[in-house]
């Protein structure tokens, strides 16, 4: 049988090794993340202006008939109601879009 500061010796030196294979594997995904953080950068740059530039055309765009809200009959209502569903369609095919 070992003898008790063995043991803690042996304790020490599995938690020493353990300890520095954590900071070894930190170490290493900060690289991975330092590599991709200037791609990641940019691309959440250019998706950044991309919106800008969606919003300035929205903005100058004059509101189109489809989307002023009006109160009229049961028809008129359903075709708002299907002009919102398409817009909401297309907003969600533009966020799903790659970069």
């Amino acid at each position: 049988m070992s003898t008790p500061e063995t043991l803690v010796q042996a304790a020490l030196n599995r938690l020493a090794a353990r300890l520095g294979s954590s900071a070894m594997d930190a170490a290493a995904q900060f690289s991975v993340m330092a590599q991709d953080a200037p791609q990641k950068l940019q691309q959440e740059l250019e998706l950044f202006w991309q919106e800008v530039q969606q919003e300035a055309e929205r903005i100058e765009q004059p509101p189109t008939v489809s989307s002023e809200v009006t109160v009229a009959g049961p028809e008129n209502l359903q075709e708002q109601l299907d002009g919102l569903r398409a817009q909401v369609a297309e907003f969600s095919r533009r966020l799903e879009e790659p970069s």
